[in-house]
């Protein structure tokens, strides 16, 4: 069993810039990946960006390429997702989520494959 915890989110205007943060319960070495998704009212959660942690790759959503980045700080068992360049079109609801150390490896565009979740946080961008 696996605690996350994001903050960071707010309100920011387009072209401004948010890091959000989730806070893992547990050493985040143990997981095979975490990831980032969003859900805004009346669509359905898509990932946004993932790390795996072996080997450190990272994936993203074409929509946010060269604009988000994540990183982790094993030391802080955190993981961030830095978001710049913000456009109103990535205003959601933001989660991040992980999986148990002998879960199968998921994959990162896929909700269900990811068992643990945090409560979300709030991105809203403004033109």
């Amino acid at each position: 069993q696996v605690q996350l915890v994001e903050s960071g989110g707010g309100s920011v205007q387009a072209g401004g810039s948010l890091r959000l943060s989730c806070t893992a319960s547990r050493n985040t070495a143990v997981t095979s990946c975490i990831g980032w998704f969003r859900q805004a009212p009346g669509e359905e959660r898509e990932g946004v960006a993932a790390l795996y942690t072996s080997g450190g790759v990272t994936y993203y959503t074409d929509s946010v390429k060269g604009r988000f980045t994540i990183s982790r700080d094993n030391a802080k068992n955190t993981v961030y997702l830095q978001m710049n360049s913000l456009k109103p079109e990535d205003t959601a609801m933001y989660y991040c989520a992980t999986v148990g150390p002998f879960d199968p490896v998921p994959l990162w565009t896929q909700p269900s494959d990811f068992a643990y979740w945090g409560q979300g946080t709030q991105v809203t961008v403004f033109s």
